[in-house]
């Protein structure tokens, strides 16, 4: 079991399963604009990097002429439907309350308003001490600026802060920092990509972590 301190979670697809709302507001993006809706296996392809990132991917080779409006599209329909079908993952609370006594932060690359809507709404914001979005700090995930800026506001050290989350930015961002790296294996990401990036700690499902971490 490996000792820490501080807890950086990711949000979608570690804590949460966002990816039907997050395929409907693609989809209501691209049909406004009469273009082909994308199925949501390409839509977990595509988080991770932002929600810019997901619109520019989402429109491939059109991004150039159509982003600008997608945008716009994307963020209007999603602010109103981001907690139509997005549910926590079974295991959260639980964990969440067995670790009570630890630190705890969202390290996440969504949107901060977003992100604070959400948790606020499913009843879990309590259990953290702040919420860190991509347009929190400077810095996103993976830039190591960013974890290094968590540990410092919330007297956390490298050694014993852990990343959980489902991305490969997720890994990255600890590794680069030199922190913990947990990899979530069914969260959104392909699990492949995530082993791949040889993390300190793999977990099929977060209950694991009481297992793993202390």
């Amino acid at each position: 079991m490996k000792s820490v301190e501080l807890l950086a979670f990711d949000l979608d697809g570690t804590l949460i399963d966002s990816s039907a709302d997050l395929t409907d507001s693609v989809n209501h993006a691209l049909s406004t604009l009469g273009l082909p809706a994308i199925p949501v296996e390409a839509v977990k392809r595509y988080v991770g990097d932002g929600v810019e990132m997901l619109i520019k991917r989402a429109l491939g080779s059109q991004a150039d002429e159509y982003f600008p409006r997608a945008i716009g599209l994307f963020r209007d329909y999603y602010e109103e439907h981001l907690l139509d079908r997005t549910l926590l993952y079974p295991d959260v609370i639980d964990l969440l309350y067995y670790f009570g006594v630890k630190k705890k932060v969202v390290v996440t690359n969504k949107t901060e308003k977003y992100t604070l809507k959400i948790v606020r709404s499913l009843h879990i914001s309590d259990y953290f001490l702040d919420v860190v979005g991509e347009d929190s700090t400077p810095f996103k995930k993976p830039d190591p600026r960013l974890l290094t800026l968590v540990m410092e506001k919330w007297g956390a050290v490298p050694g014993r802060t852990v990343v959980i989350g489902d991305g490969p930015n997720d890994i990255l961002l600890a590794q680069r920092a030199g922190a913990i790296s947990c990899a979530f294996l069914n969260g959104i990401s392909d699990r492949e990509k995530l082993l791949q990036l040889h993390p300190d700690i793999v977990c099929e499902s977060l209950s694991d972590l009481k297992e793993l971490l202390c």
